[in-house]
């Protein structure tokens, strides 16, 4: 593990610019902003603040690289994504604290998001040898349909804080074994660890122009000329749900591509017959990995009111035995959230939540600072249609209700525009099976509390997202299909 001593070696070492056309340059005008460290308030650097015109400059290096980068063969752009992929891993160290540091979360965690997010890049390393076609005859035998896939062209990345490696890795990934030249865009609150990134790419053989990366505290300004310009092809965003919408309206203009992964509010069921002791396991990583903070957190806890006492029980002794504290501390289980506006939001959910009728079993107020942390929180007897039952709570906090039937809780669970990820828990086959195909979401975690897998396709269905990312068809996403119809007719006739 890297020692706490050398946290302004591991920041310092970051490049603090834009890095556009393979060189690492200063915003136009100048013009900086600070990342905070969310577990002490204090600076870690000050980075190079993106305007529209560098947004422009960046994809002007993306349109220029596009074709010779798409001429690459598919093994070398593999061998980049692997090398990059090792050089990760050989200092995974490093970049948990760096993560860390600028997210928050414990370097437990922070060292399995590199893992994740390294194996992103080694699984679509493999995948680029295997963009395939098809040949067939017509179905009148006049012609041969030849269908090819190429790169979609030039695309726009923009991803969040809470996972400042693995979700710039997920969307890089398949873009560079696709042949896809890209711009970064990443959230203000955790810009640095998608530096180093930028920078292992580099280092891995990665050539110019391919990945330019634009930090911004102006996300509007700098990312709409890039969607009124037709260069741009491709539209890749993580993040909430009302900004997805203006992103997809401001897309269709040129009708890009796009993938959206969206927000969530995911129910996580326990039915009568469930294993407690693995469900109060499975509570544990869906509510707290991240500290709370993810799209695929359970967001609504409903379990059966004949155990639903037991359970909560369990899930309060285990939750407020853990240790919060700044995520760089080795004794820390939850580190801090990302800013006071999240924290507050938390706050707000549950005051909203107890003023009508819920009981907080452990957890709820807010500490002193500094740093923006909040205490893991079990809130029980939650009435319906409250605050915390239709929002994100993106914290640590699980709201749980009951309920006596399949069908009242398939009900509850779909009654949401979201769709993103469910969790259910129960010993049944059958039900198991019945459950997960009524539950109106893209993924389901069956008796598991953690369903991210690079082989795996992520995402939504509702107004949690569109299309996928990781698994066989993740690279999708970044490939065009075309269609050639070649001519039979003098060719030889069939024997009869």
């Amino acid at each position: 593990m890297v020692a706490s001593g050398s946290e302004n070696e591991v920041v310092g070492r970051v490049e603090k610019g834009l890095l556009i056309d393979g060189q690492w340059r200063q915003a136009a005008g100048g013009g900086t902003f600070a990342v905070e460290d969310p577990a002490t308030g204090r600076t870690l650097g000050e980075i190079s603040d993106a305007t529209p015109a560098d947004a422009m400059a960046a994809l002007d290096a993306a349109d220029r690289a596009r074709a010779k980068w798409a001429a690459v063969p598919p093994r070398r752009r593999a061998e980049i994504l692997r090398r990059a992929h090792d050089l990760l891993i050989a200092r995974r160290h490093e970049f948990a604290l760096l993560i860390t540091l600028e997210m928050g979360k414990s370097l437990g965690e922070s060292l399995a998001e590199v893992d994740y997010g390294a194996n992103y890049l080694r699984w679509f390393g493999e995948e680029a040898v295997r963009i395939d076609g098809s040949w067939k005859v017509s179905e009148d035998g006049t012609a041969r349909v030849l269908v090819t896939r190429h790169p979609v062209g030039p695309c726009l990345l923009i991803t969040p804080w809470n996972a400042p490696l693995a979700m710039p890795a997920r969307k890089i990934g398949p873009a560079v074994a696709a042949g896809c030249t890209m711009i970064v865009k990443p959230a203000p609150q955790a810009p640095l660890t998608t530096a180093a990134l930028a920078g292992v790419l580099i280092e891995a053989g990665l050539p110019d122009g391919v990945l330019n990366t634009i930090p911004t505290t102006d996300a509007a300004a700098v990312t709409e000329p890039l969607l009124r310009d037709g260069r741009l092809r491709k539209l890749s965003f993580t993040g909430s749900t009302p900004v997805g919408r203006v992103l997809l309206a401001q897309a269709a203009g040129t009708v890009l591509r796009t993938s959206m992964e969206l927000g969530g509010n995911a129910p996580f069921i326990v039915c009568r017959d469930a294993d407690l002791d693995a469900a109060v396991e499975g509570a544990m990583v869906a509510k707290l990995r991240n500290v709370g903070e993810a799209c695929i957190a359970a967001n609504r806890f409903h379990v059966h009111a004949a155990v639903a006492e037991e359970f909560s029980e369990k899930l309060v002794s285990r939750m407020s035995t853990l240790v919060v504290g700044p995520g760089t501390d080795p004794a820390t289980d939850l580190g801090p959230l990302i800013d006071d506006r999240q924290r507050r939001k938390v706050a707000d959910l549950v005051d909203d939540a107890v003023a009508a009728g819920a009981r907080v079993r452990t957890g709820g107020d807010v500490p002193a600072g500094p740093g923006y942390f909040y205490p893991p929180t079990v809130l029980t007897d939650v009435p319906a249609r409250t605050r915390i039952t239709r929002e994100e709570i993106f914290g640590p906090v699980a709201a749980i209700r009951t309920f006596t039937t399949e069908a009242d809780v398939l009900r509850d669970a779909n009654d949401t525009e979201f769709g993103l990820v469910s969790y259910l828990y129960t010993r049944d086959l059958s039900q198991a099976l019945r459950m997960s195909e009524h539950l109106e979401t893209g993924m389901v975690g069956l008796n598991r509390g953690y369903v991210s897998d690079p082989s795996a396709p992520f995402g939504g269905v509702k107004q949690s997202g569109i299309g996928r990312e990781g698994g066989n068809t993740g690279i999708d996403e970044y490939l065009e299909q075309k269609y050639i119809a070649i001519d039979a007719t003098g060719s030889a006739a069939v024997p009869r």
